[in-house]
């Protein structure tokens, strides 16, 4: 417990020094590609979020999930790719090649669904690679090129403001 504090510290400090330097410039290109990095440690009902997202048009083969989760045990088996602190070195490295992997594709929007800070979604989210990253109001405004104002229990809302103002952007 002890040691995860003093991790979480200096992943914080590492990133105020990478966010000062982010550029705020997104793509205007149409959105095919969605990734989706959200929080599960208290937000369970993923699978209806994507249910929303593929109502509103977006293909589900198109769509790429990472979870987070505050504790993983090491036999409990997930249905989505999921990572926890502990794939993160004290030098903010990332350590789960499928975090890597999914850092390195160029979404056309990202996702960042948590309303709470947490310093290993905040890094993952500042160094994936994606044309337009939306999350909520609550995080960080320099992480986000468009923010909701609502909470995460509420994905119906989300999405709705979501997909209204894609097309307001011209973006779907």
């Amino acid at each position: 417990m002890f040691l995860k504090f003093f991790k979480d510290f200096f992943l914080k400090r590492k990133l105020k020094k990478s966010l000062s330097n982010v550029k705020n410039e997104f793509s205007n290109e149409s959105i095919r590609t969605v990734g989706i990095l959200i929080d599960e440690s208290y937000f369970t009902e993923t699978e209806n979020l994507i249910n929303e997202l593929v109502t509103n048009g977006i293909h589900e083969a198109d769509i790429t999930l990472l979870a987070y989760r505050d504790t993983v045990k090491k036999n409990e088996i997930f249905v989505n790719t999921t990572f926890s602190i502990k794939d993160i070195s004290w030098d903010a490295e990332i350590i789960n090649a499928d975090v890597k992997a999914f850092m390195n594709v160029n979404f056309d929007l990202l996702i960042n669904y948590y309303d709470v800070e947490k310093a290993a979604l905040l890094l993952v989210s500042c160094t994936t690679k994606a044309g337009f990253k939306v999350g909520f109001s609550t995080i960080d405004k320099r992480l986000n090129h468009f923010m909701i104002s609502t909470i995460a229990e509420n994905y119906k809302i989300f999405t709705d403001e979501l997909f209204r103002y894609l097309k307001i952007l011209n973006k779907i």
